[in-house]
């Protein structure tokens, strides 16, 4: 069968099938227009594809019928589950009504105000629920619900709030312990009563700023009890003694220094900086007093654990960790006002420079808790510590400069008070900055060593003899130096200055303790005797010679004995004075070798009677062994 008669057979398959239905029975049918449904029917691939599987119509059609009353069943399904779900969130059942309207606030209301804020939100989002006829029946008893619940709302979270000015102990146990509970509280109002909840707001940060500003001044005026002061305006490095209150009587007071100067066990405050905050009414009852850095930290203690404690707070319960700021404005200016009056009446440097580190470790801490809010507070802290520290820095600065020599002046080569206080001053704040690098006090340090130069000098040429002059300055550099070294700090620059002084002015005195007991012998063998020197007319002649042999002979061993109880009682600092001696010795056995090269000089003197006066160079060396093992 060819193709056009072919599917003229299909298509009157087709028509056959039409007539019958299937039981085989068959109805008139009409075929007009017959030929132009089956001309546009002969390329439908779908109705092809039917023919081709040889599937009767009449069953396709039935399948058909069914897939579509399917369809339409499914259809009704969807539509009465979004129906019934449409009821469930926009009626508003009766027990709902009465737990919003009469209901305490606990757990059950809680989860009825969950489902009523679901309701909320149903009706305002939804485009086709916001235009049903059904929301404008329920959209006034909504309404009346969400207005009695943001009133209730409010009236439970304000009588929380109120409840804190009444607390005696740690406002951070009711605010994780109740209030946190009731965060859900907050949510809604953000949610469904913006207004009201701005008032909540407003009444938390007025509730709380009164609440730590008492808290803060409370604890401020119970510090003033505990304070220890330690330095007057009139506490400075140049100033005399009899023109301050410390007691520097004595050597031994002058050594250990007193707490203006020195740092002593004051350190051990970087080392407690994590400790609790003091409890300030048990220290008044134990009578205690503290310097004030030690109130400083605990101050700053307290404030840090406070802060952190309330912008965590802020950020859980409201989630808007910047109220944490209005709240704290009360706090920052009761501390301000603090530090207003305290700043300009302190004069204690160290107790400055302890404090700046205190803030440089109380920032460190913060930044570890990776909480900010302190950030702007402790950099203002920070400058003022600085700018009052250069000023107090200035005014010790001041104090050298104009230092009245004649009042100052002590017939005394041993240290002088000033230079104690000096070397006390600068090891501690080397030893405070030396961790840290700060340059800024470079230029201090700079400026108070040309100072103390200046005035030292000043006070050395006081002194009639030349020798008390140099003795006065090795034992006021020797200071320096010692205390440096015992700092453990290295002393830097300061260091290397004063040992340069320390080194070059000791050869000084030890030429002039010399010359002292060995006078014509020194200026002759320097003058004449050189051991270069050869010609005839500089050779020195057994008169010019033998009274400076005899004279050595008869006082050399006294001599050192007598330059041993010169260093004893000259210089204060034992390894000082020991290593003077030693050089002193070393000077003099070298001098006595340019005698004994004279000597050879003078034809026959080792055959004469300088054979009995000249005697090795060791016995010198065996005696002074003596004398630097009892040093």
């Amino acid at each position: 069968m060819q193709g056009n008669q072919k599917q003229a057979f299909d298509l009157g398959m087709f028509v056959g099938n039409l007539a019958l239905d299937e039981n085989g029975r068959s109805d008139y049918v009409s075929l007009e227009g017959l030929q132009e449904e089956l001309e546009e029917c002969k390329n439908d691939e779908k109705l092809s594809d039917i023919l081709a599987k040889g599937t009767k119509l009449w069953e396709h059609t039935k399948g058909a019928e069914n897939n579509v009353r399917q369809v339409q069943l499914d259809a009704i399904q969807a539509a009465e589950s979004k129906l019934t779900k449409f009821v469930e969130d926009i009626i508003v059942p009766p027990g709902m009504v009465d737990i919003i309207v009469d209901g305490e606030v606990n757990e059950e209301y809680l989860k009825t105000l969950e489902s009523l804020s679901k309701k909320l939100k149903f009706a305002e989002v939804d485009s086709m629920v916001t235009t049903s006829k059904a929301l404008k029946v329920v959209q006034p008893e909504l309404e009346r619900l969400r207005q009695k619940a943001v009133s209730k709302v409010f009236e439970f979270i304000a009588q929380k709030i109120h409840a804190l000015r009444k607390l005696k102990t740690s406002i951070q146990i009711p605010q994780d312990n109740i209030l946190l509970k009731y965060r859900c509280l907050i949510i809604f109002l953000k949610e469904h009563g913006m207004e009201i909840y701005n008032e909540v707001k407003a009444t938390y940060i007025d509730t709380m700023n009164k609440i730590l500003s008492a808290h803060f001044r409370a604890y401020i005026q119970a510090m003033g009890k505990l304070q220890l002061d330690i330095a007057t305006s009139s506490d400075l490095i140049g100033v005399e003694t009899k023109s301050t209150r410390l007691s520097l009587g004595r050597r031994e007071s002058l050594r250990n220094g007193s707490a203006v100067f020195a740092l002593g066990d004051r350190i051990n405050i970087l080392k407690e900086i994590d400790q609790p905050a003091l409890i300030l009414h048990t220290a008044e009852v134990n009578s205690e007093r503290y310097p004030y850095e030690v109130l400083f930290r605990s101050l700053h203690k307290l404030l840090m654990d406070t802060a952190a404690s309330e912008y965590l707070f802020c950020g859980d319960f409201f989630g808007e960790e910047s109220i944490f700021y209005e709240i704290f404005a009360g706090p920052f200016a009761v501390l301000d006002e603090h530090f207003n009056v305290v700043l300009p009446n302190c004069y204690d440097a160290l107790g400055l420079m302890l404090m700046i580190r205190i803030v440089d470790q109380h920032q460190m801490v913060m930044f570890k808790r990776k909480i900010p809010c302190l950030d702007s507070y402790l950099d203002k802290v920070n400058i003022s510590l600085w700018s009052r520290l250069k000023l107090v820095l200035d005014m010790h600065l001041n104090s050298l400069r104009n230092a009245n020599v004649r009042t100052l002046w002590e017939d005394d080569v041993h240290p002088h008070y000033v230079m104690w206080r000096y070397a006390e001053f600068v090891a501690s704040l080397v030893h405070l900055n030396v961790e840290y690098g700060d340059g800024q006090l470079d230029l201090n340090f700079e400026r108070l060593q040309m100072a103390i130069d200046d005035l030292l000098n000043k006070l050395a040429k006081t002194f009639t003899k030349p020798k008390l002059q140099t003795t006065f300055l090795i034992n006021n550099y020797d200071v320096m130096v010692t205390v440096l070294m015992k700092s453990g700090t290295g002393g830097g620059s300061t260091m290397v200055h004063f040992w340069h002084l320390l080194k070059s002015n000791i050869p000084i005195f030890v030429e002039e303790m010399l010359l002292e007991h060995f006078n014509d012998l020194i200026k002759f063998v320097t003058s004449r005797g050189s051991e270069e020197s050869s010609s005839s007319a500089e050779n020195p002649s057994a008169t010019d010679l033998e009274p400076l042999a005899w004279d050595f002979l008869s006082r050399w061993k006294a001599a050192i004995e007598l330059m041993y109880e010169d260093c004893i009682t000259s210089f204060s600092d034992s390894l000082c004075g020991r290593m003077i001696l030693n050089m002193a010795y070393l000077r003099l056995g070298f001098y006595y070798r340019r005698l004994k090269v004279c000597a050879r000089r003078i034809e026959g003197s080792f055959n004469g009677s300088f054979n009995r006066v000249l005697f090795p160079v060791t016995y010198i060396s065996d005696e002074v062994d003596k004398y630097l093992k009892a040093f």
